[in-house]
């Protein structure tokens, strides 16, 4: 019999992942996006899947380079409405295809210049409604020619419009395709023969005004469309939404007033008379300089009245949809992430198990009777569920495979803030040991690490398992899902404070006796990374770490990000009015104690946290004489979007600390 092993680096980056869920109202089908790895072309791939219970088994709308997302079903259930990309390389745009269940393949309806960013099915099934950019002037197009491109900053925009076109006709006539005139439909001689309209355009409904549409929901009574608008397209526009109100046969815009902070979505009540949204809990004025904190408002379009319905909750939820049985919501409970319904009277009605999973991505038929969603249990990868069945197998991926055994462990760290982790250990794990340890601190910091497999691409756990490594990972102050006040714990002690809870967390596994003191490394990507970075700088209790796109000088960081406002948020002011804090919470004030083997990664066209920041960590590093590689990823963002990227980190990584740690051999890094 052969013997049970890990699984390798290159079989965990190909496990798919799903999202993008839509169920049908009749609550039969299910349609999904499956995210895999692509590795010969070193692409990850998303293509739409369909579930129908007649048949029973999922199975893809389109293949291989032919990709496909952000499935919805019509309201008659008959439809499915889907993004792709056409057109030649760079100059893929998406577009909207729609296709019956009738076994014919989908056709484009929509045909936009700057391509399609988001939709929404009209609620008589008739058409559907859209936002695309508006196409760049002739003006902007013979600036080009003559002087070559150029950028001026926060001068010069790409608004967008909100666009209806009837599809109606046109899924008619596919269910005929041997009728179809020619003027309108072609087909193409490609392997799939894809039927696809040659120009088709919606009509525009609200555009030219000056603000940029985020997201928009439409009344079920086909009367008005309700949005979020920032004054420009850039995301450091967050915490300037303003909700709209859009009346289709007036085509009057009203604003409503709201002098708060606004997440993008809103959603409407199925009678059309009310809407639903996010809010700060406080005034704009007040929240800049603050941690965030949210509720629920619901507003009444006829009385202009308000009300809160969570009010005294100390949870964030997400909106997802407003059914006739309540709103469907999503939300965090320190390592647990649940699903539940917000009924009239208040009260949440949990629909998922509230321990020992992670239920995410959900949708529900208006009614309200059925429920679609993805879940993961300890152990496993997500699956994806219809009515609390499951309809995937992905988990088959680990028949016969040996998997880390994770643990909720709690301490606390300075202040008596007690704090979460987990702790992922062997399956022979015994406690009469001592083991070297590895910390991986989580991005965010509004996120958290969770007992389930997925969510990892950066950092090999399975294979430092292997290795005779525990791994712990903190959910450090800031983290989401413990309340409003542990996420304002390190207003204006970023770094500081952060270190504080891992190095307790450290001590407490030393303390048990399980952990060798000489052998702990720390690693983390994004906030994590910059939290990694602090401990190579501030401290000498590490003998390895690993800094994955993260900041290292608050200041470098401020004026090159393209979100200023989240360093306001947690430092409080800019850097011109307090240089102090900027200092006392960034890396690189203490570089001359660093003395730690630092590895370095980042994505070479990161504007999250973009690349001087490496760049200042590895080269002080350096002058101080202390062991440190820097490795640019080209042409990457903040994040990886080729497996080839995930599994060249992983492998750094993993061969960084086996050599720090373990004393293996390193020779090969470079090669990677």
């Amino acid at each position: 019999m052969k013997k049970a092993s890990y699984l390798t680096i290159e079989e965990i980056i190909s496990l798919p992942t799903f999202s993008s869920l839509s169920i049908s109202n009749n609550g039969k089908n299910v349609a999904f996006v499956k995210r895999t790895a692509d590795w010969e072309q070193n692409k990850y791939r998303e293509h739409v899947w369909i579930y129908e219970k007649s048949k029973d088994e999922p199975y893809p709308l389109t293949v291989e380079n032919k990709e496909s997302f952000s499935p919805q079903w019509s309201l008659n259930s008959t439809v499915l409405a889907y993004l792709s990309k056409v057109g030649e390389n760079e100059k893929k745009k998406n577009q909207i295809f729609v296709k019956p269940l009738n076994g014919y393949t989908g056709i484009q309806v929509t045909n936009e210049e700057e391509g399609v960013s988001i939709f929404k099915w009209a609620p008589d099934g008739k058409g559907i409604y859209y936002t695309a950019k508006n196409p760049k002037t002739k003006k902007m197009n013979k600036r080009k020619e003559i002087y070559g491109d150029y950028i001026h900053v926060d001068k010069e925009y790409q608004k967008n419009s909100l666009f209806y076109i009837n599809v109606e006709e046109g899924i008619k006539k596919i269910e005929k395709p041997n009728n179809l005139p020619k003027d309108l439909i072609e087909t193409n001689d490609n392997e799939d023969n894809n039927l696809e309209v040659k120009k088709v355009f919606g009509e525009k409904i609200i555009g030219d005004e000056k603000f940029y549409i985020q997201k928009f929901d439409v009344s079920s009574n086909n009367k008005k469309i309700a949005f979020t608008t920032t004054p420009t397209p850039d995301f450091k526009e967050w915490g300037n939404a303003d909700i709209h109100i859009f009346d289709i046969d007036t085509k009057e815009i009203k604003k409503i007033n709201i002098d708060a902070i606004l997440e993008y979505n809103v959603i409407f009540s199925p009678d059309s008379k009310r809407i639903c949204y996010k809010r700060s809990k406080r005034e704009k004025s007040f929240y800049e300089y603050s941690i965030e904190d949210s509720v629920l408002e619901i507003y009444n379009i006829e009385t202009e009245n308000t009300s809160q319905p969570l009010g005294g909750i100390d949870i964030e939820v997400d909106l997802i949809k407003w059914t006739e049985k309540g709103i469907l919501l999503s939300w965090q409970e320190k390592t647990n992430y649940m699903i539940g319904l917000l009924l009239e009277d208040g009260i949440i009605d949990i629909l998922t198990e509230k321990n020992d999973s992670f239920a995410w991505y959900a949708a529900m038929t208006n009614d309200g009777e059925h429920l679609a969603y993805t879940k993961a249990y300890p152990q496993e990868t997500f699956e994806v569920y219809l009515d609390y069945k499951k309809i995937t197998d992905e988990n088959k991926f680990f028949e016969n495979r040996l998997i880390s055994k994770k643990d909720i462990v709690s301490w606390k760290s300075s202040g008596g803030l007690e704090i979460e982790g987990v702790l992922s250990l062997p399956p022979d794990f015994d406690s009469s040991k001592t083991y070297p340890l590895l910390v991986i601190i989580h991005g965010g910091p509004t996120w958290a690490s969770f007992p389930i497999f997925s969510f990892n691409k950066n950092y090999p756990i399975e294979q430092f398992i292997e290795k005779g490594f525990l791994i712990l990972q903190p959910n450090y102050r800031g983290s989401s899902g413990y309340g409003e006040n542990f996420k304002k714990a390190n207003f204006r002690n970023l770094g500081l404070g952060d270190y504080d809870d891992v190095i307790s967390g450290v001590d407490m596994l030393i303390d048990k006796g399980i952990v060798d003191k000489e052998k702990v490394g720390v690693m983390g990507w994004s906030q994590g990374g910059y939290i990694s970075a602090f401990c190579s700088t501030y401290s000498n209790r590490f003998k390895a770490v690993s800094v994955g796109a993260g900041i290292s000088n608050w200041i470098t960081y401020y004026v090159n990000t393209d979100i200023h406002h989240f360093t306001r948020k947690y430092l409080g002011d800019t850097p011109w009015n307090n240089k102090e804090i900027y200092e006392k919470t960034s890396p690189m004030t203490y570089i001359k104690c660093a003395c730690t083997p630092t590895l370095v990664q980042h994505g070479e066209k990161d504007i999250r946290v973009p690349l001087p920041n490496a760049y200042e960590l590895y080269q002080g590093l350096q002058d101080i004489g202390v062991e440190s590689e820097l490795v640019i990823f080209k042409d990457m963002g903040h994040s990886s979007d080729k497996p080839g990227f995930n599994r060249a980190i992983m492998k750094q990584n993993l061969m960084w600390f086996s050599h720090y740690i373990l004393d293996e051999d390193i020779e090969g890094f470079r090669m990677i």
